[in-house]
């Protein structure tokens, strides 16, 4: 009796302690519950009033050029403009890192931030973003049947792939199959796929550092998640580099900056595909992994920094702005591109560039770096000799002109693995979408093809 009575005290207890943290600070979900009305009514507004609205043309270089350029997409959270660069929600990254919540004792954007922003268009308090490091760290940990199917595969099998397939064995706890399964109301999506969605990013960290464990460290142990640490700071700490805040705060911003990049680039766009089958985000996160493994999307970083050393090796200390114009036309001339240079949208400098260029100019073991200081130099040079060359649409560096070459510089020198990072980080946007999609009803998606034959017929048409 005693005892009942314990436990009906203790749940009262704890009922209203959570009434008090509810009353103080909202959840994530309970902002987005607060938001998502006020989308669902604009986006009923536009489908009434404008959807007979023409927004752009359809050239044949569309068709067979990848639809590059095609507005066709609908993506909430990021819009990236030639000229600005991306924004999110109308916030450039330098205001970002002037608005959005920290680390404890650190300074720049956490995931838990950025991912509040994208998902509800709001910037967080601290409390909130608190609150949420919190609940990611506490769905932190591996089920031991991915533990066990990670542990099985050969390490010489790429880490990306080992990441598409942990993510794809997630989904054995989906919330939102096994609650479409036994039926739910369509208003009732997104809250489920809002749960899968957080309980994969909580995930990342712990199973992208497993794969770097077996692969690079045979034998290190792995720590236990800290639940009083951020996303990122429990994500350094699995990798065996917690000690490193340098590194910490660089893959924080990192990130934070590298979280979304609008909807229309290989692996956002792919999630997006997948997830419009209502297939739940573990599935659809999986698919957009292996478009992001792909030589063209997701390995730029680390052939960056396989050009950069490359150039080291070969020119030498003391290296001048000269020597590296020849460089340039060197790799040129051979036929290559120029790594790190050039966008698919983009029409200037990245500012994700250079929010990392500004974060390696704070530091003085950065500005001392012989690899960094190539990577600045070749900045000061490469955007004239590839307009000179005139084959380049942008001629300007995109973040991973720089990424890489910091992650090296700090000690963390295995190229393969650089690409799960961007796999982590990518989760942010691509799984705020996957919410959106489902809180949206948006359709599944369903362009139109055409043969070279019909392409023809229109064409005299």
């Amino acid at each position: 009796m005693l005892a009942r009575s314990a436990v009906r005290l203790h749940a009262l207890s704890a009922k209203r302690a959570l009434g008090s943290r509810l009353a103080s600070t909202k959840t994530l979900k309970e902002t987005l519950q607060e938001v998502i009305p006020a989308k669902q009514e604009q986006l009923k507004k536009l489908k009434t009033e404008h959807s007979q609205t023409v927004i752009g043309d359809v050239k044949v270089e569309n068709v067979i050029g990848g639809m590059r350029g095609l507005k066709s997409m609908l993506w909430e959270a990021s819009v990236l403009d030639p000229n600005e660069g991306i924004r999110f929600h109308g916030m450039t990254i330098p205001d970002c890192q002037e608005k959005l919540p920290a680390a404890p004792g650190g300074k720049e954007i956490i995931a838990e931030s950025m991912l509040w922003l994208l998902m509800t268009g709001k910037v967080p308090t601290e409390a909130e973003t608190r609150q949420l490091s919190q609940e990611l760290a506490e769905k932190g940990d591996l089920p031991a049947y991915v533990e066990n199917l990670i542990d099985s595969l050969s390490p010489s099998l790429h880490p990306m792939t080992q990441l598409g397939i942990g993510v794809a064995a997630l989904n054995h706890d989906s919330v939102f199959q096994k609650a479409y399964e036994r039926g739910m109301k369509k208003t009732e999506y997104w809250t489920y796929a809002l749960e899968d969605s957080l309980t994969l990013i909580a995930r990342l960290p712990a199973l992208a550092a497993r794969i770097y464990r077996n692969i690079y460290k045979p034998g290190n142990e792995l720590p236990a998640i800290d639940k009083s640490l951020d996303l990122v700071g429990n994500y350094t700490n699995l990798l065996g580099y917690g000690a490193n805040k340098d590194l910490t705060e660089y893959l924080r911003l990192y990130i934070s900056i590298h979280g979304d990049h609008e909807g229309g680039n290989a692996s956002a766009h792919t999630a997006h595909l997948v997830s419009s089958t209502l297939a739940d985000p573990y599935l659809s996160y999986s698919a957009a992994l292996f478009a992001l493994a792909g030589p063209l999307h997701g390995l730029a970083n680390q052939e960056v920094l396989r050009w950069q050393l490359a150039m080291q090796k070969e020119l030498g200390d003391n290296i001048t702005h000269d020597h590296i114009k020849e460089y340039l036309w060197k790799t040129l001339k051979s036929g290559q591109v120029v790594p790190g240079y050039g966008h698919g949208v983009l029409r200037k400098s990245d500012p994700r560039f250079i929010a990392l260029q500004e974060f390696c100019d704070s530091r003085p073991d950065l500005l001392a770096s012989s690899t960094i200081q190539l990577v600045k130099k070749t900045f000061e040079v490469a955007p004239g000799v590839l307009t000179e060359h005139g084959k380049t649409k942008n001629p300007w560096p995109n973040v991973d002109a720089a990424s890489g070459c910091v992650l090296y510089h700090y000690g963390l020198t295995e190229f393969k693995y650089y690409t799960v990072i961007f796999g982590v980080s990518r989760a942010l946007g691509a799984l705020t979408q996957v919410v959106w999609a489902r809180a949206l009803g948006l359709p599944l998606e369903r362009p139109k093809s055409l043969s070279m034959d019909a392409l023809q017929q229109l064409i005299k048409v």
